[in-house]
């Protein structure tokens, strides 16, 4: 995966002609809720987790220098908004990325998280890609708008499959990890269960994983953000904030425009590697004719970004996140 290149020109060409029809960019979930009852509504196969060996990020001819960079979001209740936000503003994304230089290849995986209890497509996980494919894979997501009501959600679940059915060129080649991003309002659950990894992504494991440890492994291959946008329903629940602030500390991003996530993610990554200050990139946001500068810049203030050398300890089987292997940020 990754081999293609972004083409502004062939995302607006696609938008006039879904326009011109009278079709959704999300065509699966306008298929799935208008034909089928909700018993049967199943993840898209594309982006069914069970069964999967590996997403790849990997180098090519075209793109030596892979960079991964994975965006799930929290497709229930208020955040259903986030996939479409993002749909819209992928050429803003890419934009600053590539035009700008904060990455020479990125390679990026959309992922939809709901409730492994309850819901009827609990992960999705699309593909690493370099180009207009990232369309199909967003397209292809279930908005099922479920979820337990609980204050909880399975982002565990979805933790569990990045950490340990992802491999990248740039940690294996270069020791440099990817990058994830949770876009959600709620907490994930104390334990990655048995049960739920055997049903939803095929794996046998001995036993639950406490949150703490599946994270701490993730964090090996990806630098972990979790991005809460005002308007989600559990904006302003101290319960809430005080989980991911305990675990992530200032890699919650606490955001006050939901429409300004995709600027949010790119200038967090420029910082991240040292492409730009914070100042440089609310520039580069204000040329390209974006209002997200104010909220951006809000943002990502509290944030540091004082990383050096990353080095990467040597893992068994060259696939990353297992228990024997890891990086470390000097």
């Amino acid at each position: 995966m990754g081999n293609s290149n972004w083409s502004t020109d062939a995302y607006h060409a696609r938008q006039a002609y879904n326009s011109s029809v009278g079709s959704s960019s999300f065509g699966y979930t306008d298929d799935v809720l208008s034909s089928a009852p909700r018993n049967t509504w199943k993840t898209h196969p594309s982006l069914n987790p069970k069964g999967v060996g590996v997403r790849e990020s990997r180098d090519s001819d075209e793109h030596p220098n892979s960079l991964a960079i994975s965006v799930l979001f929290d497709v229930t209740g208020s955040m259903g908004r986030v996939p479409r936000i993002l749909q819209t503003k992928l050429p803003d994304l890419f934009g600053l990325l590539l035009r700008k230089g904060y990455v020479e290849d990125p390679q990026i995986l959309f992922g939809g998280i709901g409730d492994a209890t309850c819901d009827r497509a609990p992960i999705q996980i699309g593909q690493f890609e370099s180009g207009n494919e990232l369309e199909d894979d967003l397209g292809n997501i279930l908005l099922e708008g479920g979820g337990g009501g609980q204050a909880t959600e399975s982002y565990e679940l979805a933790m569990y499959f990045m950490a340990r059915h992802t491999s990248m060129d740039c940690l294996e080649k270069r020791g440099r990890r990817g990058y994830l991003f949770i876009i959600g309002d709620e907490m994930a659950y104390a334990a990655v269960k048995e049960r739920e990894v055997r049903d939803v992504i095929g794996d046998d494991v001995p036993g639950n994983i406490p949150f703490p440890r599946i994270l701490a492994e993730l964090q090996r291959s990806f630098e972990v953000f979790f991005i809460m946008p005002t308007g989600s329903h559990y904006y302003n629940d101290t319960r809430v904030r005080g989980f991911w602030d305990t675990h992530l500390g200032q890699n919650v991003i606490y955001l006050d425009d939901i429409e300004a996530v995709s600027e949010t993610i790119a200038v967090t990554v420029g910082l991240a590697e040292e492409a730009i200050d914070l100042e440089e990139g609310l520039s580069d946001l204000a040329e390209a004719g974006s209002n997200a500068g104010a909220a951006v810049g809000k943002a990502l203030r509290p944030l540091s970004f004082s990383r050096g050398t990353v080095v990467v300890a040597p893992t068994p089987g060259g696939l990353a996140g297992t228990d024997a292997g890891g990086v470390d940020r000097l």
